[in-house]
């Protein structure tokens, strides 16, 4: 989690995604999205459940999944289109 993961997936301009982490270990992450309205922000828990967020895809967006303070473990992330 020290890493975290940062990512500029290529995305077609006009669809939406959904994107899908699992975090195992201790702690959390924060997910961003730039640009923001890309994707609402959240906390994605470090306890094996499954956060789901839209993407919506008006232009090239950045996903960044940081792991807070003291947190350790593996985050699973996956992309789908809606």
């Amino acid at each position: 989690m020290t890493d975290g993961i940062h990512s500029e997936p290529t995305l077609s301009e006009g669809k939406t995604y959904r994107i899908s982490l699992a975090c195992a270990g201790n702690g959390s992450a924060q997910l961003t999205f730039v640009p923001a309205n890309a994707g609402t922000k959240t906390t994605v828990p470090c306890d094996k459940s499954v956060v789901q967020r839209r993407i919506t895809a008006d232009e090239p967006v950045r996903i960044n999944a940081d792991g807070a303070r003291g947190s350790t473990g593996v985050i699973a992330w996956q992309i789908n289109v809606v």
